[in-house]
């Protein structure tokens, strides 16, 4: 399996590999603290429509995973393999950046 993931993510080893998994799990942690962090600053409550949690997530918990994925894997010297990552999730959402 890990095999497979280096090669679709052109991986050269499995130190790169490991710290890319750290990366997201560092990210993944720090969106669950930024999403406690808005929701309370945004006075959330569980009342709230549905429609209105999902809205306010997607405008502020995934931008700010996004952002986190670039500055730790800059931390971790994975910054082009991330920066790449980037790229190909917002060409799917039909925005095209030239680097």
């Amino acid at each position: 399996m890990f095999k497979r993931l280096k090669e679709k993510w052109e991986v050269e080893s499995n130190v790169q590999l490991a710290l890319i998994f750290l990366v997201f799990s560092i990210s993944g942690s720090g969106a669950l603290v930024i999403r406690k962090l808005i929701f309370h600053l945004v006075d959330y409550s569980p009342e709230w429509p549905f429609w209105l949690t999902v809205i306010t997530y997607v405008l502020t918990i995934v931008p700010a995973y996004q952002l986190m994925l670039i500055f730790f894997g800059t931390l971790f010297g994975q910054f082009s393999f991330f920066w790449k990552f980037e790229k190909k999730l917002l060409r799917r959402f039909g925005i095209k950046l030239n680097n």
